[in-house]
């Protein structure tokens, strides 16, 4: 056991069939239960695991895993139901960079996915003591463990000695291995769930006689919504409630159920869950609030130690519309309507207006789960669970937090490439966030952490719930647009003007007709329609000719989506024409979307019954029809684009960047920002490319190195420095163009006299050359990991705020939207005549900024302004880095929350 087995929690994870383990450290006084692991083996099992069925080397397995600590050697233990499952030990035996393992199952627990877990957590610990390689020796006959070796997703060589097979596992983590433990915890998740969403048997705790009771209306929404399973109410003082058979206890119900709904007061929620878990039950939905810190404990814990996924506490409830099921165990006003969407909120006010919108719509609800405070059951549950349930192709969220945004991230990615996920991006702004220190800290806001996260993942973000089932009405009913080019057609010229102001607005492009799309349209619209972009098709229009109208635009390979804004006019109700029609009456789906907009509408947005069963959205505004489409758009180009790779980098020095930082907070143990040769040497280690420069803390010393640094034109640059110095051109302690002794003695002079106490020396570097100012940087958020931005340089790079922001570690593609995201894009490219940037530069950069940050935990921020950008090559010109006494968490490792 190492050192610091107390630093490392023990933490609850799924196996393969759904059920929870506890994966904690091996202690000492585990000791008998894991003598009794080893006893309780098949001798063909003991001597598959130790070579030889010999007791006494069981326990002498025991006694190392629950022996004295010591350096190198770790012993990890699944446990279940209080008792011992499974233990993975590695031991370094000295070396630095390998160790040996061994992997124990208890018998009657194979093929449940103990012993991969293990490893997995084994693995996640071996790397942060900078372990690379795993050993291992097998029989050959013992099929289950090699598979396992096999089966982890990393690189494994074998070697057979007789009959023995000695197997080597590089630790590398690549996306093989990320892929493969998802698959893993993909499938646990899954599974998890099904007593949650499919169960066969349902009580409500807490269903009582009085007409307002939460409990009583969750009752009777599973009552009347015609569940078609086993329905039970725990009610010690009747038996019945609404007709359903009450029972005083869980445990005195006839059968266990799978999901019990709790809607019992505060103090009474853990009692509850524990007679649950005692029972046997597989889930528990709370719908009780107001918990205080010491009842939400005892009620995770329950569920915990029992095994049970939790819902809630203080939710609104979940429901599944499967028409074999028919469960809806909330207390909303009216069931959902059966549909294709999934909803996952943790406000129960917008879960019921997502309900109610989604019913409105005709969508309808696959299944729906309000997260409440969310302590176990998460948006990246619900995902995957819509990823495999067969009936789901649209998620919409509403989170508040997130507990893990990165793996968030993974899951969302590879779900979205299937079916659309939207979100209402709740918590955008930082009321009373006080200003930052740092460029970096000031421009990283939370708005800007959410868009990165949902922009890396191909989530559409929207603003609020309208705006969400406007963008899920249009993806639900039309294909996606190939570009943001639009034709607007209209009946009335004025109603075309708004709709075009909205489309451009929104970032979409109104093309100019060919002459040849003129022609076709002159031939179908009435004497007098302007033919540009917007048409005004006028009030004489017929259903006819703007049939004919929409279908040539839709069919026009320069046009990506048709918006058709109509207003009620006395000529087309005296002609009994429906221009509606124009739109609902083809037959399927057109080619390209089409969007109506009716400024008469009385709801803000609807779905227009079509034929062959498709639908056409309407809006009752021009602003709402192009949001959608924008949106629409968006995930059409998020799609087309390759998903991107983290790039292998050459010259790290990373074992080296490590002892940096662990040698500046030996000496800090509070952290801080580094000091100049600190701060240098890491960049270095990273290959990150520095303006020459040199330390100085005497006048003379600052001449003599003035000389030896002439840049450009011979003259050289002056800074200050001391201790917690940030912004060193608004305190004035900088000194630019020095030429000759006297200039370079007169500004050593001039901060010395200023900054008396204060500057512990300069800073000295040759003039840089002229070229584009940037600002890159990194800040680790607690929550998200660490955010690199790119943007603007110099002075006014908080004035401006022209930055973009991804999470790291950053792709490939995320480098290249980083750079050509910000307003100053253009200057980069070379836009304004001049050659442009060294953009690979630029790119390598930023990508070993990323690895950086992904690297070194500790490192808190990071500040590069300005970087100089030329055709000639990149330079960081200015760097601060701050560094805190902080732990790595590997945030891919399979765990609960």
């Amino acid at each position: 056991m190492t050192d610091d087995l107390n630093d490392r929690p023990p933490v609850h994870a799924l196996l393969t069939d759904g059920s929870t383990v506890c994966i904690r450290p091996a202690l000492p006084s585990d000791h008998e239960q894991l003598q009794g692991l080893y006893e309780e083996m098949s001798p063909e099992n003991l001597r598959l695991r130790f070579f030889a069925a010999s007791r006494r080397s069981a326990a002498s397995a025991a006694d190392r895993a629950c022996g004295t600590a010591r350096p190198g050697y770790r012993a990890l233990l699944a446990e279940a139901n209080g008792g011992v499952i499974g233990l993975a030990e590695y031991d370094t035996g000295g070396e630095k960079d390998g160790a040996e393992i061994a992997i124990t199952v208890a018998d009657g627990l194979h093929h449940r996915g103990v012993g991969t877990l293990l490893v997995e957590h084994l693995i996640s610990a071996a790397r942060a003591e900078g372990i690379t390689t795993f050993t291992a020796d097998a029989l050959s006959e013992n099929h289950e463990v090699l598979r396992l070796f096999t089966d982890l997703g990393l690189r494994t060589a074998r070697r057979f000695e007789g009959p023995e097979v000695h197997c080597t596992i590089c630790l590398d983590e690549d996306d093989t291995y990320l892929s493969a433990v998802e698959a893993r915890g993909r499938s646990a998740d899954v599974a998890s769930l099904e007593p949650l969403l499919r169960p066969t048997v349902v009580a409500v705790v807490g269903a009582g006689r009085r007409p307002g009771s939460v409990g009583r209306a969750v009752l009777h929404q599973l009552h009347t919504g015609g569940f078609r399973r086993r329905l039970f109410a725990v009610n010690p003082s009747v038996t019945s409630v609404l007709g359903v058979p009450s029972h005083p206890t869980v445990a005195a119900l006839p059968r266990t159920p799978d999901l019990v709904i709790v809607a019992v007061p505060a103090a009474a929620v853990p009692s509850v869950a524990q007679e649950c878990g005692r029972a046997g039950v597989r889930a528990l939905v709370v719908v009780t609030a107001g918990l205080d810190h010491s009842q939400a404990q005892a009620l995770l814990t329950a569920c915990r130690t029992h095994g049970m996924r939790l819902v809630g506490p203080n939710c609104l409830g979940i429901s599944n519309t499967d028409p074999e099921l028919n469960l809806d165990a909330t207390f909303a006003a009216r069931h959902p309507r059966p549909g294709s969407a999934g909803v996952a909120v943790q406000s129960g006010g917008v879960g019921i207006a997502l309900l109610e919108g989604l019913s409105r719509l005709g969508i309808g609800v696959s299944s729906f789960v309000s997260l409440g405070d969310k302590y176990d059951v998460s948006g990246n549950d619900m995902l995957q669970w819509w990823e495999s349930d067969g009936r789901t192709d649209m998620a919409l969220l509403h989170l508040e937090s997130f507990g893990n945004p990165r793996a968030f991230s993974r899951t969302a990615r590879r779900v979205t490439r299937r079916i659309p996920v939207l979100t209402v991006d709740a918590g955008r702004t930082d009321a009373g966030r006080k200003a930052a220190a740092s460029h970096t800290a000031a421009a990283a806001t939370r708005t800007m952490t959410r868009g990165a996260l949902f922009t890396q993942a191909g989530i559409t973000a929207t603003r609020s719930v309208g705006e969400l089932l406007e963008a899920a009405a249009l993806l639900h009913s039309q294909p996606l647009p190939r570009g943001r080019r639009v034709a607007i057609v209209t009946n009335a010229g004025g109603a075309g003007v708004l709709a075009a102001d909205a489309c451009a607005e929104a970032g979409l492009a109104l093309p100019a007709f060919t002459p040849a799309v003129v022609d076709e349209l002159r031939g179908v619209l009435p004497d007098g329609a302007a033919l540009g972009n917007p048409v005004d098709a006028t009030a004489a229009v017929s259903e006819e000719q703007l049939t004919e109208c929409v279908d040539r635009l839709t069919e026009c390979s320069a046009i990506d989506a048709v918006v058709v804004t109509l207003v009620p006019t006395a000529v087309a109700a005296a002609t009994g024409d429906d221009l509606t029609r124009a739109l609902t009456g083809a037959p399927g789906r057109r080619a390209r979307p089409v969007a109506a907009v009716r400024l008469e509408q009385d709801l803000p947005v609807c779905l227009l019954p079509a034929a062959d069963g498709a639908t056409i959205p309407s809006y009752a505004e021009p602003q709402a029809a192009a949001r959608a489409l924008a949106h629409a758009a968006d995930r059409a180009a998020w799609l087309a684009r390759p998903a991107g790779v983290v790039p292998d980098l050459d010259g790290l020095e990373t074992e080296r960047a490590r002892t940096v930082a662990e040698e500046y907070l030996a000496a800090h143990p509070d952290g801080g920002r580094l000091d100049p040769r600190p701060c240098a040497d890491l960049l270095t280690c990273y290959g990150i490319p520095q303006i020459p420069w040199a330390w100085a803390e005497t006048e003379e010393d600052a001449v003599l190195v003035a000389e030896q640094l002439r840049g450009f034109d011979g003259r050289v640059v002056m800074k200050a420095h001391w201790p917690g110095l940030l912004h060193k051109s608004q305190q004035h302690a900088v000194h630019l163009d020095l030429r000759g002794d006297s200039q370079v003695r007169a500004a050593f002079r001039d901060l010395d006299t200023r900054f008396a106490g204060l500057m512990t020396g300069v800073v000295v570097q040759p003039l840089a050359a002229r070229g584009t100012e940037l600002f890159a940087g990194v800040v680790q958020d607690e929550v998200f990991g660490p955010l690199v931005l790119f943007g603007l340089g110099g002075t006014a790079t908080e004035v401006l705020a022209d930055h973009a922001a991804r999470l790291a570690p950053l792709t490939d593609r995320d480098v290249h939207e980083l750079i050509t995201s910000p307003r100053c894009a253009p200057l980069l490219l070379g836009a304004d005549g001049s050659a442009p940037v060294d953009l690979g530069g630029l790119e390598q950069l930023l990508l070993r900024l990323s690895r950086m940050a992904v690297d070194l935990p500790q490192l808190a921020e990071a500040d590069f302004n300005p970087v100089l950008a030329t055709p000639g090559g990149v330079t960081v010109l200015d760097a601060r880095v701050r560094l805190l006494p902080r732990r790595a968490k590997d945030p891919y490792l399979r765990r609960l929350r």
